[in-house]
Parts: C-alpha cells; structure tokens; sequence
C-alpha cells in the first residue's frame, strides 16, 4: 500500500529529474538535447496524474510536488534554452537576460493553475508544456526551414518572442483542452482537427513540426472561442 501511494510522486521527480538534466545539456551548448528531455519530462508528467487517478492516491503532497517539478521542466529549461539562442546572436549584452521572463511567468501560470477552478474542460492561458515544446524544438524548426530561421538573426527576435510567450502563459484566453466528454464529431471538431494536424507534422517534419502545432492549437482555440460568442 504505501509502494503504491509513492508511484505517482517517483513519476512526478522523474519529470523532475529529466528537467534538470535537459539544464544541463543547455548549459553544455547541446540544445537539441533539451527538446528530448523535455518530451520526456512531458510523459513522466503524463503518467504521474494517470497513475494517481488509477490508483486513488492523490494529494496535496502530489499536486504541489508536480507544480514544482513543472516549473524546472516546463518553465526554467525552456528558458535556459531562450538564453542560449539569444546569447548566441548577442553574447555581450544584456538582451539575453529578458527571455528569462519565460520562467517567472511560467511560475505565475502554474501558480494560477492550482487556484484556478475553470480549467476542467479547458485550459486558461497557455499551458506550461506547451510553452516548453515550442521553446525547445526552434532549433529543430530553424533547422528545417532555412528562410524561416532568418527571422531569428537578431537577439531582438528572441526577446520579443519571450514577450509574447510570457503573455500567452497568463492570459485571459481559454485554448482547446484534448479531455473527451464524448467522442462526437459535433462537440469534437476541432480537437480532432488538432490531433490531425499534430500527427501529419509530426510525420512531415519531426520536431521541427512541433511549433507549427502550438501555433495552430492556438489558432484554433480563438476560432472556436469566436464560433462560441456568435
């Protein structure tokens, strides 16, 4: 019994874990490394709720261990990973230093998140590993679409994207959650629109396929949102 009331937080430190390793690799200079961990921090995050639903174990112990394991994994790597590109355009300024207002408001998100009652059905803002898997694979992306990449030639580049980033973590703005009432196409549409796109991406590109996704998942969630106030 207490072996089982322990797995779901083993899982959430193993999220931990990937997260600090992927810091590492950034500091390394491995940058295609930290979208791995990333991902992979991403399924342990994945499981740990699983295995807490499955196994009738959850807690306040639990969902603030996976809040601080979020925050590394989701909030501080993909800021590393902002610094660096930046640092790389500009190593002797100051411009690097403003991506970092990734992980604060990334720690401002998951803080709303805990106290936020709304996000059943639907996520407010835009979620923490989303945010980091758009970060993480840019290197990828610049990687695949040469012309693409030239408008990353400038630190500004990264320090504006930082700043729009950082807004979509705290905004007002409800985005299309993959929770399944049911499996209508009616109530579903653009859920399956988004898995569509996600998996013909991810088989067309790779990880370079990943941001095109986040941008679309966004998109989408503002034409439905549009649809709705019709």
């Amino acid at each position: 019994m207490k072996i089982k009331s322990h797995l779901p937080n083993t899982l959430t430190l193993m999220n931990l874990l990937s997260g600090v390793i992927g810091i590492i690799w950034v500091l390394n200079g491995e940058l295609y490394a930290a979208a791995w961990f990333i991902i992979l921090s991403a399924f342990f995050d994945f499981l740990d709720g699983f295995a807490a639903r499955l196994l009738g174990v959850s807690g306040e112990l639990g969902k603030q261990l996976d809040s601080l394991a979020d925050l590394v994994s989701f909030g501080v790597l993909p800021g590393f990973v902002l610094f660096k590109l930046c640092q790389e355009l500009s190593p002797d300024s100051l411009w690097p230093y403003f991506t970092l207002s990734v992980p604060l408001f990334s720690a401002l998100r998951l803080a709303k998140f805990n106290l936020d009652t709304r996000q059943g059905d639907r996520f407010i803002g835009l979620p923490t590993p989303a945010n980091a898997l758009l970060i993480s694979t840019l290197p990828y992306l610049m990687a695949e679409w040469v012309n693409l990449s030239r408008l990353f030639l400038n630190p500004w580049s990264f320090v504006i994207l930082a700043g729009i980033l950082s807004y979509l973590l705290v905004a007002e703005l409800p985005l299309i959650a993959l929770k399944f009432k049911n499996f209508s196409l009616r109530n579903n549409v653009f859920r399956y629109v988004l898995i569509g796109a996600g998996v013909g991406f991810m088989l067309g590109f790779g990880l370079a396929g990943i941001p095109m996704i986040i941008v679309i998942y966004i998109l989408l969630s503002l034409i439905e949102n549009s649809l709705k106030k019709a």
